[in-house]
């Protein structure tokens, strides 16, 4: 039977703010409420994280979700980070306009590239898919989204973790304050609101929901069932697949991808 990848209930919700005479943008959230659904997308798909890569997954959803609300609405992004110790990709994608996030830690098979890695995939509307690649060093993902602003979005931006699940970014805007911004701590930056003149500019929900489904796997396996079914189902009478952005395990029978294809011959 196939489990769909139902959209979470809950909502988190990002403000972000401009704090005037820096000129630094200011992403803020408590993510409890998106691990609490993060953790509910386990169960239900029977995944479970060793300690390392689920708080390293934890971060990484964390600083996409900062790092989308302050982008457009109509941005889609995706994140892989690459890591070499521990040997690790984690994924992570969002969507603006939806208000979605999703991602998965792999952890098997995963190839060396020699250096630590950060994938950031931007897709604009209907514009084609952008492309950048940064290297950087260490396994704090943090860090790594740090070095990312710098080489990719050619900026300055300090994270940081305020709480257990109190995550924010901030980033530099034309005629920022550079040295202020680099020498901030994680104590002055969860005070921000005593020492500085905030102004809110708007307030963002997200939720996790990957959007995977039945259909959308079938829609996968599809060039498979036409090339060779018995290979595909390996004489038996049905197949599982993984979600690729989430993990979910999906099982789909021969019957179903038959159904599929016949609705969708045109």
């Amino acid at each position: 039977m196939a489990h769909d990848c139902a959209p979470a209930d809950t909502q988190l919700e990002v403000s972000t703010w401009f704090i005037r005479g820096r000129n630094v943008l200011l992403a803020r959230a408590d993510f409890g409420p998106l691990y609490v659904d993060y953790y509910l997308h386990q169960a239900d798909h029977g995944l479970r994280y060793p300690p390392e890569p689920d708080q390293l997954l934890k971060d990484t959803l964390a600083a996409q979700v900062l790092h989308a609300a302050g982008r457009p609405w109509n941005h889609t992004l995706a994140w892989t980070i690459h890591l070499e110790r521990p040997r690790l990709n984690l994924f992570a994608c969002a969507d603006n306009e939806l208000g979605h996030i999703a991602g998965q830690a792999f952890q098997e098979e995963v190839k060396t590239m020699g250096e630590n890695l950060f994938f950031a995939d931007l897709a604009a509307g209907h514009q084609p898919t952008q492309r950048s690649v940064v290297s950087f060093a260490g396994a704090d993902i943090f860090g790594a989204v740090e070095a990312f602003y710098r080489q990719s979005e050619q900026r300055l931006a300090r994270m940081f973790r305020l709480g257990d699940e109190d995550f924010a970014l901030l980033s530099a805007q034309p005629d920022c304050d550079e040295a202020w911004l680099a020498g901030l701590t994680a104590e002055e930056a969860a005070r921000l609101e005593e020492s500085e003149t905030l102004r809110l500019l708007e307030k963002r929900s997200y939720r996790w929901n990957c959007g995977c489904s039945q259909d959308r796997m079938c829609e996968i396996l599809v060039p498979a069932m036409r090339a060779d079914p018995e290979a595909l189902f390996g004489g038996g009478a049905s197949v599982r697949i993984t979600c690729p952005r989430c993990g979910a395990r999906h099982t789909l029978t021969r019957e179903a991808l038959e159904a599929y294809i016949a609705a969708h011959k045109d």
